[in-house]
């Protein structure tokens, strides 16, 4: 099973982007669309992560709440118990915690900072990967 830490050293020139909690909402998002991604680390005015804000929390927090992106800071409407792992994870584990705890985004955090995240896409590609890799070793086995 592949471990976060592999992850994390062949995408070590992946950006990690962040962005006040005070910021506003529509601030984030213009962000977020500018990197084509669909969730954004908030940090606090110490680099440190306290939340997250995905397309989800827009969905559910502004869009139905019929608030303005304008005028609504992150912090109103962020992810605030950010669910966290370190690089010594393997993504079976990141998968696990990903599909009971119904979220698409994983913080890696060392030392109180950011050092990478894992998207469910991205554990959905390596878990394909292996199994592909499995299938090609069991045929060779079955055929040798």
């Amino acid at each position: 099973m592949t471990r976060l830490e592999d992850f994390l050293k062949l995408n070590r020139n992946r950006k990690i982007w962040t962005i006040s909690k005070n910021q506003s909402v529509i601030q984030a998002l213009i962000l977020m669309s500018e990197k084509n991604i669909g969730a954004i680390i908030v940090v606090d005015t110490n680099d440190f992560p306290i939340g997250i804000f995905s397309e989800r929390d827009y969905a559910r927090k502004i869009i139905l709440k019929g608030k303005s992106s304008k005028d609504t800071l992150l912090d109103e409407v962020m992810t605030k118990k950010l669910i966290t792992i370190t690089r010594d994870y393997k993504i079976d584990q990141c998968m696990k915690i990903m599909n009971e705890k119904r979220i698409r985004h994983l913080p890696v955090v060392e030392n109180k900072k950011i050092v990478g995240i894992i998207s469910i896409r991205d554990v959905l590609k390596i878990m394909i990967e292996e199994q592909k890799e499995l299938i090609n070793d069991l045929q060779k086995f079955i055929t040798s």
